[in-house]
């Protein structure tokens, strides 16, 4: 019968159990692979040696993986006082190449270069062009529950659940 405490039950389990899976999920993030990684966490930047704009790099950026020793995409951008762009060089790099980021007037050639670095897939779209955006940006990592928590969550759920469905 549909409607037996028996069955209510295990539809209620089904449900919590399915509940508990699919919280490990993050449906922000999940991109189709584009390839076979060649290494655990490999990434990969929009890659370009002195474009003339951020569309000139993006456009022809070549699509490979960045190398194993990087973990980052940094970001280069010369520009003139006026806001025109001058250059754009971006590429892989360790951490220590990220150590100049900002933005630095350079007088000797009258120009400004504003320098970013962010961590992850293609994160280097979009070029810094003032102090706000050239910055160093790191992915905050999510503590995801362990399924051990999730077990126990779903068993105090049954347990609270299992008296009021005997009393139906």
């Amino acid at each position: 019968m549909p409607g037996t405490p028996a069955v209510v039950l295990f539809q209620l389990l089904i449900f919590l159990v399915g509940c508990g899976l699919s919280r490990n999920v993050n449906f922000h993030n999940v991109m189709p692979p584009m390839s076979p990684t060649p290494f655990p966490k490999s990434f990969k930047c929009f890659t370009c040696n002195n474009a003339l704009d951020n569309y000139e790099c993006n456009r022809w950026a070549e699509d490979k993986w960045c190398p194993q020793n990087t973990e980052y995409c940094l970001t280069v951008h010369r520009f003139t006082s006026r806001g025109r762009s001058e250059s754009v060089s971006k590429r892989c790099v360790s951490k220590e190449e990220c150590h100049s980021v900002g933005c630095h007037h350079i007088r000797k050639f009258g120009y400004m270069e504003c320098v970013s670095c962010c961590e992850g897939t293609i994160c280097n779209i979009e070029v810094p062009t003032n102090h706000t955006n050239a910055v160093f940006m790191v992915k905050q990592q999510q503590r995801l529950p362990s399924s051990a928590s999730i077990r126990m969550q779903n068993l105090i759920w049954i347990t609270t659940a299992l008296p009021v469905l005997l009393l139906v």
